[in-house]
């Protein structure tokens, strides 16, 4: 019987294949009661299955660093490790097996159970959503402990006709390492948000997702026929044959236009009235340069220097972070690299942060003490990364980048510690760029509507459209009780965004958007009516964003653009936009 399911489109494209459900082994714990005499064994039988899965990890982590595998794969392969070998998680177990003679995969769910609550209670939606990583680890211990295979079979995944789709409550971005190497078309799960690191991890690999699906895996059957449409959110089950049929044929025209694509690398981004638009790559971490070069990006717009700080114990030291930061600049060869200051703080996952003031208990860690905010009372902290920083513009162009500015107090205490760092170099006899641009982010309303400060104090602009829409709504997209109210076309957005490139071009001043509607095709000729010029996402949207380009004529959507802003109905504003 055909039937069809909506969730969270997190990855574009359309994958059509048989369904290979990946159990949930939380589903298939039973609990029963050891003998005193047992109870040594039973330990050891959960410390071998521990040792089993931290060899996977390890395992998986070489995968992880082989050439073609995204490079935030070894980030989140080293961040399962981290918690397997958290003593709050096994030591825990242990206790239980010990005090309530109860088997070790029953002790692991209550004690996973007491560790994710914890996490239920933050207020950051990224941090929050971490805790799917602690439910990903005691997943594979489970695994081994019930004596169930964690990978997906090659010989299966090879010789079917078709691809396979992957349908699981939830997947770990360990478990899609494999999907480079084996037939995996798409996948679908009942759990997962925008934010999460498979939907991240499905992003670089181009692979059609839809996550949030609540009930997929209940109502799915092993070799069902499945149609994954990874860019509205839906997954058809057992379609009829026109079905099929009209799905096929888009799969087709996708790939097609997709290999088309490609011959757009070297071509030149400019709008048919002459109009040169500059199209920038986000990056994470140092490996990710080369992606950028791929796709022909104009520079790095974005590199989110929080990535180095992650899932380690001990902070970057002013030198590795140099050699991070030279590393990217060098690979970008005379291409400029625009890299953003720490922007972590509150209670977001940073092991080597524990005892700073960012990451006491808030009441409200979105909205506390985070970015820039955190590096103003952390300021040895901020030092060092910012002679890191200023050491690697002697090789390159680098320009610096503020996050969630708000106040201009902020600006000037920023800029003054920017002058110390620069003292500090001169005494140490480092080289650096004198000149190395300075420029804000635009994420906080505030920011947005008084541009004065940052107009008059600063070299650029970057508007980080995703916390600005989050702030301006005050929507946590990743909860799914409001996700629905998140919304890029809402007319108070729309307005921020363009009085900001507005205010910026009127005084020459180079403003970007590095946020997620940078990297959406659909809107490239809504923020190119605005006066937008330069744009910054992710390498894999890049040449679809130039294809927009180059078939925009400027000077004719400013006029139409100019007419859409006067709206006032969300709906009404996306419908004029479809127009464009």
């Amino acid at each position: 019987m055909t039937f069809s399911l909506h969730g969270q489109a997190v990855s574009g494209g359309i994958a059509i294949g048989r369904a290979h459900l990946v159990s949930h082994a939380m589903l298939e714990v039973a609990q029963y009661q050891l003998r005193e005499r047992d109870v040594a064994g039973e330990l050891i039988r959960f410390d071998k299955a521990v040792a089993t899965a931290s060899a996977e990890l390890d395992a998986l982590r070489v995968d992880a660093s082989v050439p073609g595998a995204p490079a935030e794969l070894s980030a989140f392969v080293g961040l399962h490790a981290m918690i397997l070998a958290d003593p709050a998680l096994t030591n825990g177990v242990r206790e239980l097996i010990r005090e309530r003679r109860c088997n070790a995969e029953w002790a692991m769910v209550q004690q996973m159970q007491l560790v994710v609550d914890q996490f239920d209670e933050f207020e950051d939606a990224y941090l929050r959503e971490r805790k799917q990583d602690i439910v990903q680890v005691v997943e594979r211990v489970l695994k081994v402990l019930q004596g169930k295979a964690r990978k997906l079979s090659r010989r299966k995944a090879v010789t079917a006709d078709v691809d396979l789709i992957v349908v699981a409550n939830d997947l770990s971005p360990a478990d899609t390492i494999q999907f480079k190497s084996l037939r995996i078309g798409g996948f679908v799960t009942d759990l997962g948000g925008s934010t999460s690191h498979t939907a991240i991890v499905a992003r670089s690999l181009a692979i059609p997702a839809v996550v949030g699906m609540q009930h997929a895996r209940s109502l799915i059957q092993d070799d069902d026929l499945l149609i994954v449409d990874g860019t509205r959110g839906v997954l058809i089950v057992d379609p009829d044959s026109g079905v099929l049929a009209e799905y096929r044929l888009r799969k087709t025209e996708l790939e097609l236009e997709r290999s088309k694509l490609r011959r757009l690398v070297t071509s030149r981004s400019r709008t048919l009235d002459g109009e040169d638009v500059e199209l920038h790559a986000n990056i994470e971490l140092p490996q990710d340069a080369e992606r950028a070069m791929e796709v022909g990006a104009d520079g790095v717009g974005l590199f989110r220097t929080e990535f180095l700080f992650m899932n380690r114990d001990e902070l970057p030291d002013e030198d590795e972070q140099f050699e991070a930061y030279r590393s990217v600049v060098k690979s970008l060869g005379d291409k400029p690299v625009t890299i953003r200051t720490l922007d972590i703080g509150a209670d977001k996952n940073a092991r080597a942060l524990r005892n700073r003031a960012g990451n006491r208990n808030a009441p409200n860690p979105a909205l506390g003490l985070r970015a820039i905010r955190f590096c103003l009372v952390e300021p040895q902290l901020f030092l060092v990364q910012l002679r890191a920083i200023l050491r690697a513009s002697h090789y390159g162009a680098i320009r610096l980048l503020i996050p969630m500015l708000a106040h201009a107090h902020e600006i000037e205490q920023t800029l003054a510690l920017i002058e110390l760092a620069k003292t500090q170099l001169r005494e140490s006899r480092h080289k650096f760029d004198d000149r190395m641009e300075v420029g804000g982010m635009i994420e906080i309303p505030a920011a947005a509507l008084t541009l004065g400060p940052f107009l008059r104090r600063l070299d650029f602009l970057s508007i980080g459209t995703n916390d600005l829409i989050q702030y301006t709504l005050a929507i946590d997209r990743t909860d799914d009780s409001v996700a629905h109210l998140y919304e890029p076309m809402h007319p108070a957005v729309l307005k921020l965004i363009a009085q900001t490139i507005q205010g910026a071009r009127r005084v020459d001043m180079p403003v970007a958007v590095c946020g997620e509607m940078a990297g959406n095709p659909k809107l490239t000729k809504l923020l190119l009516g605005m006066g937008l010029r330069q744009f910054s996402m992710h390498p894999s949207q890049l040449l679809e964003v130039k294809q927009q380009v180059m078939m925009a004529d400027a000077a004719q959507l400013a006029a139409r653009v100019a007419k859409i802003l006067k709206l006032d109905e969300p709906s009404r504003i996306s419908e004029q936009v479809d127009k464009l």
